[in-house]
């Protein structure tokens, strides 16, 4: 810059200070997009975790569920929690993942899920021991974890049925079928199954006070309708299946297995055989006295709920009206017994399934004789 007796140029000047000015304008717009763009993200994270889905209006929900042998999985509860998760939030995110009843595969998808950057994991454990790991890794993330269906130590949220309950459901519904007296089978859940050693619970407390013999038992790996059957098999080696008077079964899928078991010996009938889950095939035979009962458990208003508690988490909202159980803050919701004069009134009437579902053509006499045709 040249100076004449103290005169500034004021073309260098005015070419300089322009200059300096548009990288100072620069800058600053620089930093008002920056400041803005996290006043937007911290206007929707609410309570949400940590990982890139934790805006309200991008929030992942990871829901994992433990198995797919067992049909309701497939079929209510992921429609059912994904469309009420589209319902609440609509650009929210559902991240689903099954585990094939493998535990670890389950541990890998969490992890994956977390990594992922979901705000909440909604999880149906295979192994309610193993998955307190889970719920620890996701709690170190800031994530929350609701345990689904299925009991886990530590978990934030827990949402499923009085599974002893059932259990008891299931046992006196037996002793009611049978007049209270003779020989039995019983099928339970996988040992690693936290929700199977409640049923167990619930149907030894009636059973064990009551007038039947267990006369073998059974502890089902993996909920598996085949291991059902060839357990069953195994003791009509031993005894003569028309001896029985009944079989306690924890689940439709077993009582499937059962009724598969009794069929290959050429009976004309089968002793009373209870169930849970409201399956489809379990209600037809219930309808057809091929199975005296199952639980039906509204999976919708399981499902829902859930979504409802998961959207309500990644949205910052209050989650009111839980019940404590174990120490973790809990909705706990009622089981139905339902025999064939009942399915009309549940899972008919429930819109859980049509008519027409149950009664194809090989169950048109059955539905005719029960009403429901």
């Amino acid at each position: 810059m040249s100076t004449l007796h103290g005169v500034v140029d004021l073309n260098i000047f005015s070419e300089v200070n322009v200059n300096t000015f548009k990288r100072v304008a620069a800058v600053t717009a620089t930093m008002i997009l920056a400041l803005g763009s996290l006043a937007a993200c911290g206007s929707n994270s609410g309570d949400a975790g940590s990982g890139s889905g934790d805006t309200a209006d991008g929030a992942t929900i990871a829901l994992l569920l433990p198995e797919t042998k067992t049909t309701r999985y497939e079929s209510f509860d992921k429609p059912l929690f994904e469309a009420k998760v589209k319902e609440l939030c609509p650009k929210c995110k559902v991240n689903y993942l099954n585990a094939d009843q493998d535990a670890s595969k389950q541990q890998q998808q969490a992890e994956s899920a977390l990594t992922d950057g979901a705000s909440v994991l909604v999880l149906d454990p295979v192994d309610g021991k193993a998955a307190t790991s889970i719920v620890k890794s996701a709690q170190s993330s800031n994530v929350p974890v609701v345990a689904y269906d299925r009991f886990i130590e530590g978990a934030d949220y827990y949402i499923s049925f009085n599974n002893e309950r059932v259990g008891e459901m299931q046992g006196e519904a037996l002793v009611e079928a049978t007049g209270n007296k003779g020989d039995i089978l019983m099928l339970n859940g996988s040992p690693t199954d936290p929700n199977a050693a409640q049923f167990k619970k619930g149907a030894h407390s009636v059973l064990d006070k009551s007038g039947l013999n267990i006369i073998a038992e059974y502890d089902n790996p993996d909920w598996s309708p085949d291991n059902a059957q060839k357990f069953t098999s195994s003791q009509f080696n031993k005894i003569d299946p028309s001896s029985l008077v009944g079989v306690y079964a924890a689940n439709d899928g077993q009582a499937g297995g059962v009724f598969a078991a009794f069929r290959a010996e050429g009976l004309d009938s089968v002793p009373p055989i209870t169930g849970q889950d409201a399956e489809l095939a379990g209600i037809q035979r219930i309808v057809a006295g091929q199975q005296y009962m199952t639980v039906y458990k509204p999976i919708k208003i399981e499902a829902e709920k859930a979504a409802e508690l998961a959207v309500n988490i990644v949205t910052g909202k209050d989650v009111s009206g839980t019940t404590d159980y174990e120490g973790v803050a809990s909705y706990i919701l009622d089981p139905i017994a339902v025999t064939k004069d009942k399915v009309k009134d549940t899972v008919v009437a429930d819109g859980f399934y049509e008519v027409a579902d149950i009664c194809t053509a090989e169950y048109a006499d059955a539905c005719k004789a029960a009403g429901l045709s």
